[in-house]
């Protein structure tokens, strides 16, 4: 096992905040193996590359020989997680949840040890627990406590309903750190109000409290909004090679460094060598080229990642796309940009006539896709490719007015 001070130097590595850090170097300085939890609710069959963020860390526990407890949440992803919605979430019904969790462990076991990884569900003790235990469980936290959760706070402020279930939904995630006595939860930026339920509660019952870790909340293809499959900015694990990799081509050299942070399993010296190529004249999009590799042949093998990549150049840098593609910013009303008007304030044609004309010709292509409707309409956020017959070419990144 690791000492426990190199430990804890990878461990800060792409992590938020360490509550407390001084407990977690205890903890790793034991040398029990320790019980490192991450929690998912099945609110959909597919997880994309956000998700990773918290797999990749709970693969570097692993890695230092502790137990990673992969938490299907069955139970509380029928109430819907209310962290960030200023509506009440409609929750979803039990076959639902079975249905989306089923695909869960093939995909996460393209990151995780088998062997080192526990999979359970929490209706493994929520279904056990009886309204007097619920009651029980909900007195140990006051609606004080629970209005001083942003979101709850902002909907309590403006006047939008919250609904009593919203209200249980930290309370047994913080339960399922009780009944799995985890020493570490995981979580994204927006779920530490939850995670810090957890310790709470695990001193009520007389547990010795977890540590709370929080990752940063990985940014979508627009760079702008967080990855979402509603929001249509995400890269599934379960994607085609040829799209994961068109999809990685896609960022920007900017949020490409934020990828490699977050997504890489190449060791920090080697992302700083990375970064320094960069400035010292290298081609950023060589050096994506690597980080698109990495991620294609995780998911699937670095026979698909080479495939995928001399498709990527065959259709995207025989010509069509230079070097030195410009990029820019364009501000966008609320209904859209109409795909005329993005190629004419891109500069990529003199007009929207123009524009038209080279739809009608088949001549444009968003992402590599060729577009020819003339009422397509672009959404800010986002950032995309756009070409124009051979050799006009841009990244555009459309904001909202």
């Amino acid at each position: 096992m690791l000492p426990a001070s190199e430990a804890l130097t990878e461990i800060r590595r792409g992590a938020h905040e360490i509550l407390l850090e001084s407990e977690l170097l205890d903890k790793l300085n034991s040398g029990r193996s320790l019980r490192i939890k991450a929690g998912f609710d099945p609110t959909a069959p597919d997880l994309h590359l956000g998700h990773t963020v918290l797999l990749n860390k709970l693969r570097q526990f692993q890695e230092f020989g502790h137990e990673a407890i992969f938490l299907i949440g069955d139970f509380t992803g029928m109430i819907g997680d209310p962290t960030g919605k200023n509506i009440t979430r409609k929750p979803l019904t039990r076959d639902e949840v079975i249905e989306n969790a089923k695909t869960y462990e093939a995909q996460i076991f393209k990151i995780l040890d088998p062997e080192k990884t526990l999979v359970m569900f929490n209706s493994s003790w929520m279904n056990a627990m009886d309204a007097a235990g619920l009651v029980q469980l909900a007195s140990q936290h006051t609606v004080a406590r629970m209005l001083e959760r942003d979101d709850f706070d902002k909907r309590y402020s403006t006047g939008q309903p919250i609904a009593i279930h919203e209200f249980l939904y930290p309370l047994i995630q913080g339960y399922d750190s009780v009944a799995l006595k985890a020493d570490v939860e995981l979580g994204g930026t927006d779920q530490k109000f939850n995670l810090l339920v957890g310790r709470e509660l695990q001193r009520h019952y007389g547990l010795a409290q977890q540590v709370v870790l929080t990752m940063p909340i990985l940014e979508g293809l627009d760079g702008v909004q967080k990855m979402s499959k509603s929001l249509g900015n995400y890269i599934g694990i379960a994607d085609a090679p040829d799209e994961m990799f068109g999809k990685i081509m896609s960022i920007s050299d900017e949020l490409m460094w934020r990828y490699f942070e977050l997504l890489s399993f190449r060791p920090a010296g080697e992302i700083a060598a990375l970064r320094s190529a960069v400035v010292e004249g290298a081609n950023p999009r060589d050096i994506k080229f690597e980080l698109a590799k990495e991620i294609v042949a995780r998911f699937h093998s670095g026979q698909a990642a080479d495939v995928a990549m001399r498709g990527f150049i065959e259709r995207f840098q025989r010509g069509a796309l230079p070097d030195d593609m410009p990029e820019v910013e364009l501000v966008g009303p609320a209904a859209g940009l109409p795909i005329a008007n993005l190629l004419r304030d891109a500069g990529l044609t003199s007009s929207t006539s123009e524009a038209l004309r080279m739809l009608g010709q088949g001549a444009v292509r968003i992402d590599g896709n060729r577009v020819d409707d003339r009422a397509f309409v672009l959404q800010a956020p986002a950032t995309v490719v756009a070409q124009v017959g051979k050799r006009r070419c841009a990244r555009i990144k459309l904001v909202s007015a």
